[in-house]
C-alpha cells in the first residue's frame, strides 16, 4: 500500500479541463432545447407585420357553375373574407359577406324560403341581406354582381366588387 504523500498529485479527482467542456455541453444543450421551445412560441406571439393585399374584385366563376345551379349558392373567397354568391334568377345574382353578424357563422342559402340562414342560432336574412329573424344584431354586407361576357356563346363571368 501506498501512503498518502505517495499519490500522485490530482489523482481521483476527475481533470478540470474535461470538467469544463462537459459542462459547456450540457450549458450548450440546454439552451438549444429551450431556445427550441421557445422560439416558435415567441413568433407566433408576435406574427410578423405584413400587410393583406387589398382586394376590390374577384372572378367568381361562371354564372352557369353547377354549384350555383344546384344548390343556388356558392361561397367564394373574396381577399381573407368568404363571400356568399346567390342566384336569384336566371341573370339575378347577389352577393354577400358569408359570416353571420351574430357569430361570425357561415350562412347558407335556403332557395325554398328565399332566405340566407345561419344554422348557428337560426339567423335569418332577406336577399337584400336585412336581418329579419334571430339574433344577428346587424345586415349582412353587400356586394356588387357584375355579369361580364366575353364572347358569344360562352357563359358569362361573374366579378363580385365590394359595394
Amino acid at each position: 500500500m501506498t501512503s498518502p504523500s505517495e499519490v500522485e498529485p490530482g489523482a481521483g479527482r476527475p481533470d478540470p479541463l474535461r470538467r469544463r467542456i462537459v459542462d459547456w455541453l450540457a450549458g450548450l444543450s440546454a439552451t438549444a432545447l429551450a431556445g427550441s421551445v421557445f422560439f416558435p412560441l415567441l413568433r407566433y406571439l408576435s406574427p410578423p407585420r405584413i400587410p393583406e393585399a387589398a382586394t376590390s374584385q374577384i372572378e367568381a366563376g361562371s354564372a352557369n357553375d353547377p354549384e350555383l345551379i344546384e344548390k343556388g349558392f356558392k361561397i367564394v373567397r373574396f381577399g381573407s373574407e368568404p363571400v356568399i354568391l346567390v342566384r336569384v334568377g336566371e341573370d339575378d345574382f347577389r352577393a354577400f359577406a358569408a359570416t353571420c353578424t351574430h357569430l361570425d357563422c357561415i350562412v347558407e342559402y335556403r332557395p325554398e324560403r328565399k332566405v340566407l340562414w345561419c344554422n348557428c342560432h337560426n339567423g335569418q336574412f332577406d336577399l337584400t341581406g336585412r336581418n329579419v329573424a334571430g339574433p344577428p344584431p346587424r345586415p349582412l354586407a353587400r356586394y356588387e354582381v357584375h355579369v361580364v361576357r366575353d364572347r358569344k356563346g360562352a357563359a358569362p363571368t361573374l366579378v363580385v366588387a365590394r359595394s
